[in-house]
């Protein structure tokens, strides 16, 4: 409806992003649901947030104009790849903190089930990340393109096309641990995929309202103040990360 009304693609804004990640991670979730109910759940539930966040009176709803520089047939393509890309990178960080909350939950008596659990979290989360970071290159690439017609040049250090590299490069290292012997334990994964959705957050949110670049069209006009529970969350998210690595050395690494 929004579309038909304005006339352009619904992901010009910081609004219209948000439920198009909402609706990208519900995808995600539901490609999911035949092989995993909780990856379903996960999914509704971060969406469920996202759709929180997307109503909150720091970010405007109403319908405005088309910018000049996205009156362009590539705002079909790498806008709506590279936003996508977000879905799954979440679907992978919300499945990220299931399995260290199950790594804590784990006890001698249902070790074995909750073994299958985090192994099945686990894969799916791989495979969620691999599509978010393939769609993410993509995108950066597509980008390129498009800055190339909009501004002559491919690439040029802005803040947001250097934050998609950093998310690339992070994620790409995230993906690679699995192959390395001293990393590829279930711990390791899920808790940089937790950590890693950071990076996305900082290239989807940090860049418009901390940085000025030639992205920062995409902000909503409110000002560049950290809510506290940003800082919480961090918080949160480290003290999970503790306490589940000394729950996984008691649980699953031999001795």
């Amino acid at each position: 409806l929004r579309w038909y009304i304005s006339g352009h693609a619904p992901w010009t804004d910081a609004y219209e992003s948000i439920l198009y990640v909402s609706w990208a991670t519900m995808g995600m979730g539901l490609l999911f649901a035949r092989r995993s109910n909780m990856t379903l759940a996960a999914a509704a539930f971060v969406t469920g947030i996202l759709l929180w966040i997307a109503h909150q009176n720091w970010v405007d709803p109403a319908i405005a104009n088309l910018v000049p520089v996205l009156d362009s047939y590539w705002l079909m393509i790498h806008v709506a790849v590279i936003v996508a890309s977000y879905g799954p990178l979440i679907v992978g960080a919300i499945l990220g903190l299931v399995s260290l909350i199950l790594i804590i939950l784990t006890t001698k008596e249902n070790k074995a089930r909750m073994d299958i659990n985090i192994k099945e979290l686990t894969i799916i989360n791989e495979v969620a990340i691999t599509i978010g970071l393939v769609m993410l290159t993509i995108g950066n690439f597509l980008g390129g393109q498009w800055a190339n017609e909009s501004w002559g040049r491919y690439w040029g250090w802005d803040p947001k096309e250097t934050w998609a590299l950093i998310s690339i490069m992070i994620y790409a290292f995230v993906i690679h641990t699995r192959l390395v012997p001293g990393l590829r334990g279930k711990w390791t994964f899920n808790f940089l995929s937790l950590i890693a959705i950071g990076s996305i957050m900082m290239t989807y949110f940090g860049v418009n309202y901390y940085l000025v670049g030639l992205h920062s069209y995409g902000q909503s006009g409110a000002a560049a103040i950290t809510p506290d529970f940003i800082w919480y969350i961090a918080l949160g998210a480290l003290v999970l990360g503790g306490v589940s690595f000394w729950r996984y050395r008691v649980n699953y690494v031999q001795k």
